[in-house]
C-alpha cells in the first residue's frame, strides 16, 4: 500500500533507480491516462524547489498527456517488474492497454495516476517544458549518436509536490 511521506527524507540513488532500474512516466486522470518507460532523468534542486526532470520524444503517446495535464508522476518499482516496464517502453498506449496487459494497477491520488505496485512514486507539477534544439548541442557527437532521426526530446521539469512509498 502506498503511503505519503516527506520528500526531504528520501534516500535515493538516481543513477540506479532511473538509469538501471527504469521508471514509468505517467500523466492523465482516472478515466484517461498513459504511461511510458524512462531510463533518462534527474532529481535535484532547481529554482529553490525539489524537482524531477524527464525527457519525452515527440512521437510518444504519453507526451500528449504530459503536455495536456498540470501533473505527471514518476513510478519506481521493486525487483520483478522489469518485464512490465519493458512492455510499457516497447508498445504504444494508442494500441495497447498497458495496465491491463502488464497487471499494473492504476492509483489515482487526485492529481495524477501512478501504480499501486510501485515502491516509490513522485508526483510532479509541471514547471517547465522546452523542446531540445539541435543548435544547443555543444557536443555534436552526442546529437548524432542519440538523434539520428532528429526526434529530439522535450525536457519537462516538475516540482515534486507529493511522494509515496510502500
Amino acid at each position: 500500500m502506498l503511503t505519503e511521506f516527506d520528500i526531504k527524507t528520501l534516500t535515493f540513488n538516481p543513477f540506479e533507480r532511473i538509469g538501471r532500474d527504469w521508471c514509468l512516466i505517467t500523466a492523465g486522470n482516472k478515466d484517461s491516462f498513459n504511461t511510458m518507460t524512462a531510463s533518462w532523468g534527474s532529481v535535484g534542486i532547481l529554482w529553490n524547489k525539489e524537482v524531477a526532470t524527464c525527457y519525452i520524444r515527440p512521437q510518444r503517446y504519453t507526451k500528449q498527456f504530459v503536455d495536456r495535464e498540470e501533473y505527471f508522476t514518476l513510478s519506481f518499482f521493486p525487483d520483478g517488474w522489469r518485464k512490465a516496464l519493458a512492455f510499457c517502453g516497447k508498445y504504444s498506449g494508442r494500441d495497447h492497454d498497458k495496465a491491463a496487459e502488464t497487471g499494473l494497477k492504476p492509483f489515482y491520488d487526485g492529481l495524477s495516476v501512478a501504480f499501486e505496485q510501485a515502491n516509490l512514486v513522485l508526483v510532479c507539477r509541471k514547471l517547465f517544458a522546452q523542446p531540445m534544439l539541435e543548435a544547443s548541442f555543444t557536443d555534436k557527437d552526442t546529437l548524432e549518436r542519440n538523434y539520428p532521426e532528429r526526434d529530439l526530446h522535450t525536457i519537462y521539469v516538475g516540482e515534486i509536490v507529493k511522494a509515496y512509498r510502500q
